[in-house]
């Protein structure tokens, strides 16, 4: 194995075989498993939750995780948030040419650590690389299969007025350490991203008997285009108080300096959680250890489907997602 890669390592032949063997196949939980075309796996009772996700994320490691970590979580999130316990994952690796086989190595040890986080199986994937100048290093895609069990229903169409609107943890730790890396920014203290499993979380608040209406995960957009979107789906109101927002003081002040709000900016292991007003109390108490809690309630919508946020002196502005792009390539 030479240090770097090669157009040769995506080519099919010895090369391949090589990285395939020494570099990618700690992936699997059993390194004895049989490589082939697709992975027969069995499956459990109840349905089957499906998601595929694509990660871009410049630069390749940051506070708080990598693009290998970062693509396993990621996809894993994506089912806890249609209340499905992950099971299987596939992962596709484009690798630049000349991306050094150190920095690979450190990406799949991540990615194998964070699928045993998540209590994912890595059970297939695909290796291709193109030349320099082409992929920015590396691009992950990962697809992953849950199970959700008989009779839940968690999805923005089972969410009615009156409804409470719970955090999970606090906002902007993502967003500001992709940028720190990305700027040479020094914070003090630092800011690591919140990169981390839902599925733990949310499988507390079914075992505790809290009927979730709806789950969202805050990636791109942050906490404002995910109510946005939640509210335009169930056609109703959704009204926010500011003071409940918990933000970290480092993400705060940051905040402040650049011109940016902690509700745009990204998370990586945050969600917002839909529940009825009589399950509130238990959902915020499972909450409140992580740093989460209540945030505001659902209305009956006047007009059209919006976002209110009532602000420190008891005004109410409407709560918009960003028309542009605040901070490109964050996952």
């Amino acid at each position: 194995m030479s240090e770097r890669i090669q157009l040769a390592h995506g080519g099919g032949g010895l090369l391949m075989q090589q990285l395939i063997e020494q570099e990618l196949r700690g992936l699997y939980a059993d390194p004895r498993q049989v490589l082939h075309d697709a992975a027969a796996i069995d499956a459990p009772p109840g349905r089957l939750a499906f998601t595929t996700d694509g990660y871009v994320v410049h630069p390749l490691e940051f506070p708080g995780g990598d693009i290998g970590r970062l693509a396993i979580t990621g996809t894993a999130n994506d089912l806890a948030m249609a209340g499905a316990r992950p099971l299987h994952l596939s992962v596709a690796l484009i690798l630049e040419e000349g991306l050094p086989i150190a920095l690979l190595r450190r990406l799949v040890a991540s990615m194998a650590a964070a699928a045993r986080d998540c209590g994912v199986s890595v059970v297939t994937g695909d290796t291709k690389v193109v030349e320099r100048g082409k992929a920015d290093g590396v691009f992950i895609t990962t697809s992953g299969l849950g199970v959700v069990a008989e009779g839940r229903r968690i999805d923005p169409t089972a969410i009615r007025p009156g409804d409470q609107l719970l955090l999970s943890g606090d906002l902007g730790r993502h967003g500001v350490a992709i940028l720190a890396a990305r700027h040479g920014l020094v914070l003090d203290p630092p800011v690591l991203s919140d990169c981390a499993p839902l599925w733990p979380q949310v499988e507390r608040l079914l075992e505790q008997g809290v009927a979730i209406h709806c789950l969202r995960d805050l990636t791109r957009g942050g906490l404002a285009s995910a109510l946005q979107e939640l509210a335009a789906a169930a056609a109703v109101e959704m009204a926010v108080q500011e003071e409940r927002l918990p933000v970290a003081a480092a993400v705060a002040g940051t905040c402040a300096v650049l011109g940016f709000e902690p509700v745009h900016l990204a998370n990586e292991g945050r969600f917002v959680a839909v529940v009825p007003p009589e399950a509130r109390a238990r959902a915020e108490a499972l909450l409140q250890p992580a740093g989460g809690g209540w945030i505001g309630e659902v209305r009956a919508a006047a007009g059209s489907p919006r976002v209110l946020l009532t602000t420190a002196l008891g005004t109410e502005r409407l709560l918009l997602p960003l028309s542009g792009e605040l901070l490109p390539r964050i996952c």
